[in-house]
């Protein structure tokens, strides 16, 4: 049975991503070294922006919380400051991470439910001009929200701040223009909206931002300038690619492309939003977070009242109908998360109501 995956990532994908990688390719080939460069130049593209601009793109092996700690260690000197803005799980992660680097920083922290403002963001750079990064997460997938971007990038510029996005599950679902949203860098990963598989993250980087960066890295694998410079001076990894993962992703950019790009896609994901919440609703169900915050990438959607309900049973009847959801991650409260995004369809998302709601009436 063929499963379709209602998650943030890894994703369902399509059969023409997989076989992309039934072909075995060396890491030092011609044809894989050109599709390196293909995929930076075209991830630079999606976000409206380019070399000749200014930017960057590195690609870091490993899955995107590689990519963020790559950034997170490599672009906050020792002598710096950071505010990591937080209003969930993967924000959090952020706050470990400057941990375990003995990183100099400070945590503004948000209900789960609730935006990051950028008033707030204002007030305490204000208050601590000591600052010198600030670190957001766009789509929170803890419960699904988006972040206000570019009203906090606007912020961070008119107070000379360098601007971290983690922008891991909505890049490529998003229109997102990284010069206009005043974003110094963007990490995101391969198994996300452009719909390819695990394997590596990326980095899109301001270059002046991106040179600071050498020599102060904290770790030698997620050292993000050495990163760059063994990608731009030869076409090379330093360690070994993942060379499939690649070849995988390139297929899938051409598949977005055939698609109608990033705006046709994110009105893929938004239809299916927009079936699946007036589904759910009538089922009964309700969502955890009030609309006008919530995303189109992922839904929280809080236990049914009836004591009955027993998520893991309720996990395991719909994987076995091959849809395969995601459990909750809320501090608060009991709930557990539909995707909107990948190889999937209105029509999939009717099928898996039609699947809920079977289980529902048991």
């Amino acid at each position: 049975m063929r499963k379709l995956l209602f998650t943030p990532g890894p994703l369902t994908t399509s059969d023409t991503v997989k076989q992309a990688m039934l072909e075995d390719v060396g890491s030092r080939d011609h044809v894989f070294v050109q599709a390196v460069k293909d995929i930076r130049n075209g991830l630079l593209a999606l976000a409206h922006v380019s070399k000749e601009d200014g930017y960057e793109c590195v690609i870091v092996q490993g899955s995107g919380t590689f990519g963020v700690e790559s950034v997170i260690s490599s672009a906050v000197g020792k002598n710096d400051v950071l505010l990591i803005l937080v209003n969930g799980a993967y924000g959090e992660r952020i706050v470990k991470m400057a941990n375990i680097h003995g990183i100099i920083h400070h945590v503004l922290r948000f209900d789960e439910d609730e935006i990051v403002t950028a008033a707030a963001t204002d007030a305490f750079l204000q208050e601590h001009k000591e600052i010198t990064h600030v670190a957001c997460i766009h789509s929170e997938t803890t419960t699904g929200l988006f972040n206000p971007i570019t009203a906090i990038g606007h912020v961070c510029k008119t107070l000379n701040k360098v601007f971290i996005v983690d922008a891991m599950s909505s890049f490529g679902g998003v229109e997102m223009d990284m010069k206009a949203m005043q974003i110094d860098y963007l990490v995101s990963s391969s198994n996300k909206c452009i719909e390819g598989v695990p394997g590596f993250s990326f980095a899109l980087c301001k270059s002046a931002e991106l040179n600071k960066c050498k020599g102060q890295a904290r770790s030698l694998s997620l050292d993000l300038y050495d990163q760059w410079y063994g990608l731009e001076t030869n076409g090379q990894f330093r360690f070994t690619p993942p060379t499939l993962s690649i070849l995988a992703f390139r297929q899938a950019m051409r598949e977005l492309e055939e698609e109608g790009g990033i705006a046709a896609r994110e009105a893929r994901y938004k239809t299916n939003k927009k079936v699946l919440d007036e589904g759910m609703a009538a089922l009964g169900y309700i969502q955890y977070l009030q609309p006008e915050i919530q995303g189109h990438i992922i839904t929280s959607f809080l236990y049914p009242a009836d004591p009955s309900f027993n998520f893991a049973d309720f996990y395991n009847q719909l994987n076995d109908r091959g849809f395969v959801i995601y459990p909750g991650k809320l501090s608060k409260t009991d709930a557990f998360r539909i995707g909107n995004i990948g190889q999937i369809y209105p029509d999939d998302v009717k099928a898996l109501l039609e699947a809920i709601k079977e289980l529902s009436a048991k």
